[in-house]
């Protein structure tokens, strides 16, 4: 898959799966993370479609990573609180965070070693 569409379904997944938690979390401010880091993503990823474009490249690499990393603690509060839906939804997110990531992270290794 090419990272552009990798970076376009997590973005819409992080969008979509971060409006439903602040809903389901009666309005928490912190829910809307997922959903800024998501839209940013999605605003940048016109870019990530020419291949020359590194910077607009990196920037989404290093946003996806960050969004990765801010999805651990909100895993532990809902696995901690019992709240399954909430669990499978921030996995959700995870998972297809981690999948773009790969994706990039083999584009990169794929276009070095032309």
């Amino acid at each position: 898959m090419k990272p552009h569409k990798a970076s376009f379904i997590n973005a819409l997944t992080l969008i979509s799966l971060g409006a439903w938690a602040y809903i389901d979390s009666n309005y928490a401010i912190t829910a809307l993370i997922p959903v800024i880091f998501g839209v940013i993503i999605l605003v940048l990823n016109p870019g990530l479609k020419q291949e020359n474009n590194k910077t607009a490249a990196h920037l989404v690499v290093l946003l996806t990573f960050l969004i990765l990393g801010g999805l651990i603690k909100p895993l532990t509060g809902t696995m901690e609180s019992g709240n399954n839906i909430g669990m499978v939804r921030v996995i959700i997110m995870m998972l297809t965070t981690a999948f773009a990531l790969v994706t990039f992270v083999k584009s990169f290794i794929s276009n070095r070693s032309k």
